[in-house]
């Protein structure tokens, strides 16, 4: 094998969330009177966590006390509404499964609310992952590497024998603050020629091709 653990992202990566994430952010700004916005709108504001996405949602100038209660809206609703659209991407499940009969550890960290990280995981994924951790108070969240170092030392995995995997900038920087080798999905919320345009090395359109570049 060429990687020990496989670390993955979430939105963009495994799941495709992009619908429930823009109806819940919908159905917080519908409640205040404010504009809603298109898949494809929300599709650019995705990637740096629950709050960034309010805020890039909400109008320019909005209060920070507003935007406070769009945030509560949403994750209110998103608590009940985080899995009625959302799917694995095709191939995803069986990829896991060919990880995890291979003797590959598997992990998520995401920038989405972490209850809804260990409820999807459950719902879609139950027992294929060793590690998941999601967005939480007195984290940093990605690019910064504080939650891929967490789970490195929760599998006791040298970063050199890891691999993060994204389908966003944002993982991009999250490889290489966390000094570790990356593979980027072009089926997620960024295009390829956008991935490159951030200084991806390494991208796949498959899950098949995933697994050949972990397992080797």
């Amino acid at each position: 094998m060429r990687y020990q653990l496989a670390i993955f992202d979430m939105d963009g990566t495994i799941l495709n969330t992009l619908q429930d994430l823009t109806n819940s952010l919908n159905a917080a700004l519908q409640l205040s009177g404010y504009p809603q916005h298109t898949l494809e709108e929300v599709r650019f504001f995705v990637g740096n966590g629950i709050r960034k996405l309010i805020e890039r949602g909400v109008p320019a100038g909005t209060p920070v006390a507003q935007i406070d209660k769009v945030h509560q809206d949403f994750t209110e609703h998103y608590r009940v509404h985080c899995a009625d659209t959302t799917q694995p991407y095709a191939g995803i499940p069986e990829l896991l499964q060919q990880l995890r009969n291979a003797g590959c550890k598997t992990a998520v960290v995401s920038n989405k609310a972490d209850y809804a990280v260990q409820e999807l995981c459950k719902q879609y994924f139950d027992g294929m992952f060793d590690f998941a951790v999601g967005e939480r108070k007195n984290i940093l969240k990605k690019p910064a590497p504080d939650a891929v170092n967490e789970v490195l030392q929760q599998l006791q995995t040298d970063r050199s024998q890891a691999v993060y995997i994204g389908d966003s900038d944002v993982d991009v920087e999250t490889a290489k603050n966390a000094k570790m080798d990356g593979i980027f999905v072009d089926w997620g919320f960024r295009s390829r020629d956008f991935l490159l345009e951030h200084g991806a090395k390494t991208i796949v359109s498959q899950p098949a091709e995933l697994a050949e570049q972990i397992l080797g």
